[in-house]
């Protein structure tokens, strides 16, 4: 999602996109893959195979089992319609391909209605290790495997339905940050230890160490208030990372409706990215090494 008023359509989404047209409403085109260069597959498979070796032990098991059972290509471009044939069997969800970053209030109406909004392009070669909005191997490979787990898919599109309350609510901001240290950057506590389950980590290969292994950031216990009271990175991997217990306390915490808590968080102060608060249930205060000067958001 894109809630940032200040976003400029970066040079590469323009350049991958020439020539080609998406639907006016809800931003989808069909997949071009005669646009795939080998290039770009061996880009895929590249990245591919960095993740899937440093990931066991890493991630959860629920992201490994879903990108087993989707039956990811490990050495192309998947194909969408493809993968669509696993995906919509087990949880009725699929995958839509975009130009690249959506306006938010169609991003929503595709989650809310089981759609996935996958950036058809893939990043250059000398992109491998960041890029400013999010390619098909970001979206793809870090998103789609779990939406194959039945918990985190009806969160998912919980959270679509939320999202088209909390615009008209104007609390977009207090939701983006959970979508944030949550969908994209969040970690899970398991009987085997602290997983990934993240999708802005698990399609980083830095991220992927950083998270598990710093000294340098907090991880605190997932609390719905104290997340939507808190800023975030962009620039740099993150300052704190929330732990959830379950997809299922991810599921129950976000059912009630948002309106009150809404109302509440606006008189409530606003956390910095790297704050530890007095209620926090703490798993590792961060020791800030590495920590710039540049702004959360």
């Amino acid at each position: 999602m894109n809630d940032r008023a200040d976003f400029v359509v970066p040079d590469i989404t323009t350049r991958k996109n020439v020539g080609l047209s998406h639907d006016r409403v809800d931003f989808t085109l069909p997949q071009p893959l005669e646009r795939y260069t080998a290039a770009d597959h061996a880009t895929w498979a590249t990245l591919y195979r960095r993740q899937s070796e440093m990931l066991p032990g890493r991630a959860c098991d629920e992201f490994l089992e879903g990108l087993e059972r989707l039956g990811v290509d490990a050495d192309r471009v998947p194909d969408f319609a493809k993968l669509n044939e696993q995906l919509m069997a087990a949880t009725g969800w699929r995958i839509v391909a975009v130009p690249g970053l959506i306006p938010d209030d169609v991003f929503f109406e595709h989650l809310a209605n089981r759609r996935f909004p996958v950036t058809w392009w893939l990043r250059e070669p000398h992109q491998l290790d960041y890029l400013q909005e999010p390619d098909v191997f970001h979206d793809l490979f870090g998103h789609v495997p779990l939406l194959i787990n039945p918990v985190f898919a009806d969160y998912l599109e919980a959270y679509g339905k939320g999202g088209m309350k909390a615009k008209a609510l104007g609390a977009l901001p207090l939701l983006a940050r959970l979508y944030w240290y949550t969908v994209e950057f969040g970690l899970i506590n398991t009987p085997k230890g602290m997983r990934i389950y993240g999708a802005g980590i698990v399609s980083s290969k830095g991220e992927s160490v950083y998270c598990l292994d710093s000294a340098s950031p907090n991880r605190v216990g997932f609390d719905l208030e104290r997340i939507m009271r808190t800023r975030y990175r962009i620039d740099t991997f993150q300052r704190t990372y929330f732990v959830i217990d379950s997809f299922q306390q991810l599921f129950d915490a976000t059912a009630p409706d948002f309106a009150p808590l809404y109302a509440r968080l606006a008189e409530a102060p606003t956390l910095g990215a790297g704050d530890i608060a007095a209620e926090d249930k703490v798993f590792n205060v961060g020791d800030r090494s590495g920590w710039g000067d540049s702004e959360d958001v």
